[in-house]
């Protein structure tokens, strides 16, 4: 089944090879706003129209109709002629992250390479340095880019691997109740090689059970060393060896925490057992009790119609009422961000005027007025301090200006945390999973300006991004630095991603005390008063 995310890749890629043969801009321009749409939203294209379609924003008769081919086909005969006219060496260039397709064209045109590893090839050479347009710092990005995107070939984000597996954890249950993700899934790794299951059964037939993406590995085992085995093959190699796996008592166990209660080691959820610094704490009873999606009071950092987002202000309010939280924080982009709609100051001022009257509608729950304020060039943030200290909340996020090296990179966020108005640093490293690696930052520093300035830090809970990383999360908590788990939601079912974060943050030893938005209302309204 084609999935929006597919057709938005195709959108994108379509645009990006009409720009490598010079075809014309309008078009170009009309496919990636798309593209960019449906993939910002994930916007559901199931049972739809043409006539639907046209209603999304920048969605057009003929885009639409294209939509629709790619939905029914799995591709259109445009994006076909183009491939068939394309080297498939040179639409590979085309995913190298920094460049383009006006650069793509160049390399194929004017040095001849057909593939990414004559690009490769071509730059240890030294052969793009005298290019027009790039020089030895674009060379060695490229190298640097080329080198990512290898090293993650064979990877899939959690999200899409829970979408193969979890359906064939369902069927099996209908056999037997002793089934269960393991491995790295089962530890809610943010990025996952395979999917592995372990079932206490040995005569179940699997025959059925495939995937043509995502490699899955049957584990099959005598009902009474079910959990036994979900533990051993769960933990990594230093967790296992941690906790004296070795010496468990030969016995049939009913459940993993009879099995640490055994090595007289403290229970830890699976999500824990990496061998890091769960051990000590497990071995001294010192592991706490870990943040749980119930704990959640409000979400924080959303997008609205107002910006790129798919959803009404009133909608989006009304959905997380509907999920049971007591607040929503609104966090449109700012004015910075002109490709994603980003609000000028009179359209701030109306937005705010309808979250007031909202607000007396939806009382006792409350949207917040809060903005993704772009961190610019310089660190600071894209409105004057008037516009500023109209907001409730400001979350601070890079979007821009993203190849700084780590000193300047690490300085500009500084100013920003610095900046009074900033509450939340947003994504703090600007990563994508399998994507970019983020811009390079001195953490511990970060940390400490955001514990100094009472900055809370976001761990975006987007399954792409994951941002700040689980492992800087203990970082935090010593330093005092509160986490706001946000969805940055852009349609109601991002709302959903919340568990995502829930999961990686449990793996870095968050509790619901030292989250910002598991306060309920009150306290959250006081947090933010005493803040300013």
């Amino acid at each position: 089944m084609i999935t929006t995310e597919d057709i938005a890749y195709g959108l994108e890629i379509t645009a990006k090879l009409m720009e490598l043969h010079n075809e014309n801009p309008f078009k170009v321009k009309a496919l990636n706003s798309a593209a960019y749409k449906l993939g910002k939203t994930r916007i559901d294209l199931d049972n739809q129209t043409v006539e639907e379609l046209t209603k999304i924003e920048g969605i057009g008769k003929s885009l639409a109709e294209k939509i629709m081919e790619f939905i029914t086909t799995g591709t259109t005969k445009e994006l076909r002629d183009l491939m068939a006219n394309t080297p498939t060496g040179v639409i590979e260039m085309l995913g190298i992250k920094g460049l383009g397709p006006k650069k793509v064209r160049q390399l194929w045109i004017e040095l001849e390479l057909e593939s990414v590893t004559d690009l490769l090839y071509a730059c240890h050479e030294n052969r793009l340095i005298e290019l027009k347009g790039f020089g030895e710092k674009t060379q060695n990005t490229i190298i640097q880019n080329i080198e990512f995107k290898i090293k993650n070939t064979g990877w899939f984000h959690y999200a899409y691997a829970e979408k193969i597996g979890q359906p064939i954890i369902d069927a099996i249950k209908e056999q037997t109740d002793l089934v269960s993700f393991t491995g790295a899934m089962y530890r809610h790794c943010e990025v996952i090689e395979e999917i592995d299951i372990l079932i206490g059964d040995e005569q179940i037939d699997l025959d059925e059970f495939f995937s043509e993406t995502i490699p899955i590995n049957f584990i099959q085992v005598n009902p009474n060393l079910f959990y036994r085995k979900l533990v051993e093959t769960s933990g990594t190699n230093e967790h296992i060896e941690g906790i004296n796996f070795k010496n468990l008592e030969t016995k049939i166990y009913k459940s993993e925490e009879e099995i640490y209660s055994n090595l007289k080691v403290q229970y830890c959820g699976p999500e824990l057992r990496e061998g890091l610094f769960e051990l000590e704490k497990a071995k001294n009873n010192q592991l706490p009790k870990l943040i749980e999606l119930t704990d959640l009071k409000g979400i924080l950092h959303n997008h609205s119609t107002y910006s790129d987002g798919m959803n009404t202000l009133e909608e989006m309010a009304l959905y997380c009422k509907h999920l049971g939280y007591q607040y929503l924080g609104i966090c449109d982009h700012s004015q910075t961000a002109g490709y994603a709609g980003g609000l000028k100051t009179e359209t701030v001022l109306l937005q705010q005027q309808e979250i007031e009257k909202l607000n007396k509608q939806l009382f006792p729950f409350k949207i917040f007025k809060g903005i993704e304020s772009d961190i610019l060039g310089n660190g600071n943030l894209d409105y004057e301090e008037d516009i500023l200290k109209t907001f409730d909340f400001i979350v601070a996020s890079i979007h821009s200006n993203l190849k700084m090296d780590e000193g300047k990179a690490t300085t500009r966020l500084i100013k920003a945390i610095e900046n009074p108005y900033t509450t939340i640093l947003g994504h703090p490293t600007g990563r994508l999973l399998l994507g970019r690696p983020g811009y390079p930052i001195d953490h511990k520093k970060i940390i400490d300006a955001c514990a100094a300035n009472k900055v809370v830090i976001e761990l975006n809970a987007h399954p792409y991004r994951l941002d700040i990383d689980w492992r800087l999360i203990p970082y935090c908590l010593e330093k005092g630095v509160m986490i706001s788990i946000n969805p940055d939601a852009h349609q109601l079912k991002g709302y959903h991603d919340m568990r995502y974060g829930i999961n990686v943050a449990r793996k870095g030893l968050l509790t619901k005390e030292h989250c910002l938005n598991a306060m309920d209302l009150s306290t959250f309204e006081n947090y933010l008063s005493l803040k300013k």
